[in-house]
């Protein structure tokens, strides 16, 4: 009996770490920052595509439902910044931007950028990549973009807005060396620390970021 009783609880005991192992072995997956914040280029497609046209009403009395046209007043201002540098546009022009902007299809990449630099980190990188991608493709090449640069609450004003430039000049060079896009398609603005993504956390670095947004559809962009 002693020996039959020790026996079970050997294996009540093996049963007993198995569980463990199951249940905490996922949570170590769970944890992994290195693919957290990269994004695949499906998901920058869907996120940046026109939202679908809505189907036509068919009726005796009610006319085809269309989208509607952008406003003139929007469509001179895009033709006014496309092929401008960054540092040409002036504080009432990037607000005119980010006032349009805020109802186009967009994403927040979280590309990030090594401390006090315009220079891509290495963790994001591969967004970057997927950012290529997904502009070049199909059912965005020729789409005019805005690439937005901000950074964290660290410096001054000045300092800031220059390092925002900067850091969205960068993105912009690599999507035009490496994939080829067409520089006046990417409108580069930066905002400096006044847009902080996490107000709360003004340091964080996820306010060191590139937002991208599709301004206009490719019937009206250069091809």
């Amino acid at each position: 009996m002693r020996l039959a009783a020790k026996g079970l609880t050997a294996i009540l005991s093996i049963i007993t770490v198995g569980a463990a192992l199951s249940l905490t072995t996922p949570l170590a997956f769970a944890g992994d920052d290195n693919n957290s914040k990269n994004v695949t280029e499906d998901e920058i497609v869907r996120a940046l595509a026109p939202p679908p046209k809505k189907p036509l009403t068919r009726g005796l009395s009610i006319a085809p439902q269309a989208e509607p046209a952008p406003s003139a007043a929007e469509t001179k201002l895009i033709q006014s910044v496309r092929g401008r540098s960054t540092r040409s546009l002036s504080s009432t022009e990037r607000e005119e931007i980010a006032s349009v902007a805020k109802d186009k299809p967009n994403i927040d990449l979280e590309i990030t950028f090594d401390y006090n630099s315009a220079n891509i980190s290495a963790k994001s990188l591969a967004s970057v990549q997927a950012l290529g991608r997904a502009l070049t493709s199909p059912d965005l090449k020729g789409s005019t973009f805005v690439v937005a640069g901000h950074t964290d609450a660290a410096g001054g004003e000045g300092y800031n807005q220059d390092l925002s430039e900067r850091r969205a000049d960068s993105i912009k060079r690599y999507l035009v060396d490496k994939y080829g896009i067409a520089a006046t398609d990417l409108v580069t603005v930066g905002y400096g620390k006044s847009k902080l993504k996490d107000p709360a956390q003004p340091m964080a670095e996820v306010n060191r970021r590139v937002q991208v947004v599709n301004m206009e559809n490719k019937t009206t962009a250069s091809k």
